[in-house]
């Protein structure tokens, strides 16, 4: 079975972009090689290279080892943990 590439608006290709920058500066912070993390997060070098550059085909559980190898696990949690649309559309159903 083929995979089918993730196709994200170039607006959005600007977020991961950063949160790969920011995955890439948290690696370099710590004074960790990308074979170091990518061994640790049981990755390839390439993987952690296309993580790195915020890359939409990489799995979600490939991101969140690099996170976790790099001490920024709980970090995942708050991915969609302030659902403020959700809330206001929930508070106007119960208005009703």
């Amino acid at each position: 079975m083929a995979t089918r590439k993730q196709l994200i608006f170039p607006k959005y290709d600007k977020v991961l972009g950063q949160l790969g920058e920011n995955i890439k500066l948290a690696r370099k912070r710590r004074k960790l090689t990308m074979i170091q993390v990518a061994e640790r997060a049981d990755i390839s070098r390439s993987t952690l290279h296309l993580i790195e550059l915020g890359n939409p085909s990489v799995a979600m559980g490939a991101y969140f080892n690099v996170l976790r190898v790099l001490g920024l696990q709980d970090d995942f949690l708050k991915l969609a943990a302030d659902d403020t649309l959700g809330r206001k559309l929930e508070d106007i159903r119960l208005l009703k």
